[in-house]
């Protein structure tokens, strides 16, 4: 199923664990309502990083998912709020450069082991976003600058 242009159902809720293991990864209402605000969120970042293409790695994740890959119950993907994704023609760090420097209304914002770029969106439709930006690789997590 199509939620925008660029973005389906299918490649913000597909997991290669749950796949493997046969665990359920669908999402309920609320989260499916994220999910469409994130995926029209993803087609305003394509737009920021010059249309070039968004390679999602991992998107909602169900509480089963989450633990099978050592998440935290406070993931932003446990409701569909986040997404990890890879820009090939990008680094994260010019990824997290270009979403910063945009007039995007991201709540979070991580450049994660410089492979890959986590986004998320404010949890609810009328939640305030903490445009907050963060490395996180084996030296912990910190501010972005």
């Amino acid at each position: 199923m199509k939620l925008t242009e660029h973005f389906s159902l299918e490649e913000l809720t597909f997991s290669e664990i749950a796949e493997r293991n046969g665990w359920d990864n669908t999402p309920n209402d609320q989260e499916l309502e994220n999910l469409k605000r994130l995926a029209e969120f993803l087609e305003d970042v394509k737009q920021v990083l010059g249309g070039k293409p968004i390679i999602v790695s991992s998107g909602f994740r169900s509480k089963q998912t989450n633990d099978g890959v050592g998440s935290r119950d406070s993931s932003q993907h446990r409701i569909g709020a986040a997404v990890d994704f890879r820009v090939p023609q990008l680094t994260p760090d010019q990824v997290v450069r270009a979403i910063i420097a945009s007039d995007l209304k991201f709540d979070q914002v991580i450049r994660e082991f410089d492979r890959w770029t986590h986004l998320s969106i404010p949890n609810t439709v009328d939640g305030k976003p903490r445009k907050q930006a963060l490395i996180i690789d084996k030296s912990g997590t910190r501010p972005f600058v």
